[in-house]
């Protein structure tokens, strides 16, 4: 090969070289699609997820987030905007949210956060291999109620009747459960169920007050969680002791125990990681995601005339003074 003819080789690959390094690389649109509002949804959290494994949003990912507001008739027409904007993936946190996406696209990767069983939901068909376009975590363990209940007895030695609230437009499988459960601890449990549409909570704590309800378990349904401020004021207003999962400890519920959703949505960050990295979504197993986490208030207790026994405080993962 003649001289001239390895320079013009080395050159065109030179050319061809340069000319890759200069294409846009192409920066993934993950959507993120919640029923509550951004202070409740804990975005911030999956953000954050996502920033720890190396993504920088505008640099090598933009995120298009999308809220509900509690309002949960407006998740259809929020999960179709993200498939007319062509995100990527679809991160979702809860099963109203699955179900919305799920419904929305049978292309786009779902991955979802939810506290249930995502079969017994219809979200997938198998655990191990889901197929499709949908996977990812679910935070449900079926011993966290007795866990919660026990709890609740050592808060309240004299425990003899727990008000359980949840939501009247979804399965009572956590209803039954938990009455079940406190019937074989040896006390009552009476359920007070809300309303998505229209949640009538000040007629439920007065129901509560009626019933001489020694404490309150919150579930871990929807709209409890949409409502879940308003929730805790009525429970210290009330001075009723109440029990909710950790979502939201700084809103001032006086026990917070059960799985962490917190830590679920970080690790839902490692799943969305997979996918756009090229695995695909349907090829990955649902993972049960069970670590557990106690928060104490003592700020809650002091207000409402509550001593927390110490063999309570030293379970506590964190106590807010």
């Amino acid at each position: 090969m003649s001289k001239r003819a390895m320079t013009l080789i080395l050159t065109l690959n030179l050319f061809f070289a340069t000319f890759a390094a200069q294409q846009p690389t192409k920066i993934p649109r993950v959507g993120f699609l919640a029923p509550q509002d951004r202070s409740l949804s804990l975005f911030d959290t999956f953000r954050q997820g996502l920033a720890d494994l190396g993504y920088v949003e505008g640099k090598n990912i933009v995120i298009e987030p999308r809220f509900a507001e509690g309002q949960y008739e407006k998740l259809a027409e929020l999960a179709s905007d993200l498939v007319r904007e062509r995100v990527d993936l679809i991160a979702v946190h809860g099963v109203f949210a699955a179900w919305a996406a799920k419904k929305a696209t049978a292309d786009i990767p779902i991955v979802f956060t939810v506290w249930g069983d995502p079969m017994w939901d219809n979200l997938v068909t198998n655990l191990d291999r889901p197929g499709g376009n949908i996977s990812g975590l679910t935070t449900l363990d079926p011993q966290q109620l007795r866990k919660q209940l026990e709890l609740l007895r050592q808060l309240i030695p004299g425990l003899k009747h727990v008000a359980v609230l949840g939501e009247d437009d979804v399965s009572d499988g956590q209803i039954r459960s938990a009455e079940e459960q406190a019937h074989a601890m040896g006390f009552e449990a009476e359920r007070f169920l809300l309303s998505a549409r229209s949640p009538d909570l000040d007629g439920a704590f007065a129901a509560m007050r009626k019933g001489h309800a020694d404490a309150l378990l919150v579930l871990t349904h929807p709209v409890v969680g949409v409502y879940a401020k308003e929730i805790v004021q009525l429970a210290i207003a009330n001075r009723i002791p109440s029990l909710a999962w950790p979502n939201q400890p700084e809103l001032g519920q006086l026990l917070a125990y059960g799985t962490s959703f917190r830590e679920g949505m970080r690790h839902m960050a490692v799943y969305v990681d997979k996918v756009l990295r090229g695995a695909k979504v349907g090829d990955l197993s649902v993972e049960t995601f069970t670590r557990y986490e106690l928060i104490v208030n003592l700020k809650t207790a002091r207000e409402i005339g509550v001593t927390i026994p110490p063999e309570v405080l030293q379970k506590a993962d964190r106590v807010i003074q």
